[in-house]
């Protein structure tokens, strides 16, 4: 079987739920420990950054008409002397006059206070990032605005080092825990990968229920819903192939004697006998005829079969009344009474109408059939002594079914032995498939006067 594109969408998704917010933490934990890193950084160089710019300020001397800065180049060169860093300064008297150093040093963007605290801020000069401080200093008499700036390099590496000794444990305590959850997914979705195996392996005729040893509870709703699925399949399988096998073995029969006719009918060449022949061909063609229409009628009223129930409110005195005056002509020909008896109310049950009809008619036709000439077929609806369901009887004069007999004669193709009386033996069973499908049951039971029998149906009324 071809496995779906894609992978395990399960186990991706999992992963994704579960590792997703890990990473996530990680970035917003590297961030904020890239802000402290460097925040600390800044402190830490800030400090020495700050005293070079006391020590400048110790080099300023007063005089007239304004301050000097009394520095010497090798004073300069040791005082600014750094391995990683360029160092640049500059000095301004109150009035602004620069006293010293780097005139190009960017100015602050805020005022600085004049009680000594230092003001550090970022810029650029010389086409190259810079920290810088700047104070008012006491120089004598005076004070003097000392700027110092520094690139950023010892800065940038101690952020870094000290963001690796943080991060980098975490790193490989996440991508140990995505090898410990990428593990506990796999095993945890094993189960579903031998469900899976399970029910691609099979064939297709196999309609067993899946085994639910060692399914996730999860899971276990989804495979017993699976496993009644399979269930119904077999039984309409089941269904198709036993109808098939009991229409095949009940046409063979009748086929054969067309195709006897048919050949008995090619060889004469007398036109009496001929007709004879033909006429017999139409009695046969009759019986096939039926017979099709009863094992239709038996597929479509087999329980599981595909064919819908619509069951809808309806008058069973008034519809059976009209169905059993559709039997008249054929009974009048057979020489029956057909007699209908019924109470004057209505007899309101739930019911599907094509159905019931084919119902009524299979219990009709079965007393019609059964009965000798001259007898008596009645139809009777009314209410059952329960007073709580209606009841459908039909009574023939038909020859008496034995007690041991009367819950076979339900069965398919079941006929009693020694009746003359042609027929397939699917009426009775069709009449109880269609109760079974309305909910409703059937009794056989010896007529009132001891002669023939009554067959009674008790459906629910519609409260």
């Amino acid at each position: 079987m071809k496995r779906a594109e894609g992978g395990p969408r399960l186990q991706r998704k999992l992963l994704a739920w579960l590792l997703g917010p890990l990473f996530l933490l990680l970035v917003l934990d590297t961030a904020a420990a890239y802000w402290n890193s460097l925040r600390f950084s800044n402190l830490a160089y800030d400090r020495a950054l700050h005293e070079i710019a006391r020590e400048l300020a110790l080099h300023v001397k007063p005089g007239a008409p304004r301050p000097q800065l009394e520095l010497s180049p090798g004073e300069e060169a040791l005082l600014l002397l750094d391995q990683q860093d360029r160092l640049s300064f500059r000095v301004t008297a109150e009035d602004g006059t620069v006293l010293g150093g780097d005139a190009s040093l960017p100015a602050p963007q805020q005022a600085i206070p004049r009680n000594g605290q230092p003001v550090f801020y970022e810029g650029v000069m010389h086409d190259e990032a810079v920290r810088i401080v700047a104070a008012w200093l006491p120089a004598g008499n005076t004070v003097v605005q000392v700027q110092v700036a520094e690139t950023l390099h010892k800065r940038q590496r101690l952020t870094l080092e000290m963001l690796a000794n943080v991060v980098l444990p975490q790193l490989l305590l996440i991508v140990a825990a995505t090898a410990v959850v990428w593990f506990g997914v796999s095993r945890g979705l094993q189960p579903l990968q031998r469900l899976r195996r399970a029910v691609s392996d099979r064939s297709h005729l196999d309609l067993s229920p899946v085994p639910l040893e060692d399914v996730p509870g999860e899971v276990r709703p989804l495979v017993e819903e699976v496993n009644d699925l399979l269930a119904r399949l077999a039984r309409t399988f089941d269904f198709q192939n036993r109808f098939v096998a009991d229409a095949a073995h009940q046409l063979k029969t009748p086929v054969s004697g067309l195709k006897a006719q048919i050949e008995l009918a090619l060889r004469e060449t007398d036109p009496e006998r001929v007709r004879h022949s033909l006429a017999q061909l139409f009695i046969s063609a009759d019986r096939l005829s039926r017979l099709v229409r009863q094992l239709l009628s038996l597929a479509r009223n087999e329980p599981g079969a595909l064919d819908t129930v619509q069951l809808q409110p309806l008058d069973l005195h008034a519809f059976a009344l009209e169905v059993s005056m559709d039997w008249v002509p054929h009974a009048i020909r057979r020489n029956i009474d057909l007699g209908f008896e019924g109470p004057d109310e209505p007899l309101m049950i739930d019911a599907d109408r094509d159905r019931l009809r084919e119902l009524i008619n299979n219990l009709i036709d079965n007393a019609i059939r059964y009965s000798q000439e001259g007898g008596r077929v009645t139809v009777r609806a009314g209410r059952a002594a329960d007073a709580v369901k209606a009841e459908l009887a039909i009574s023939d004069d038909g020859p008496k079914i034995p007690l041991a007999e009367r819950d076979r004669v339900f069965e398919r193709f079941h006929r009693l032995l020694g009746t003359p009386t042609d027929g397939s033996g699917l009426g009775l069973a069709i009449v109880s498939e269609i109760a079974t499908l309305h909910g409703a049951s059937i009794t056989l039971e010896e007529d009132t006067d001891g002669i023939g029998n009554t067959f009674t149906v008790f459906f629910r009324m519609r409260t």
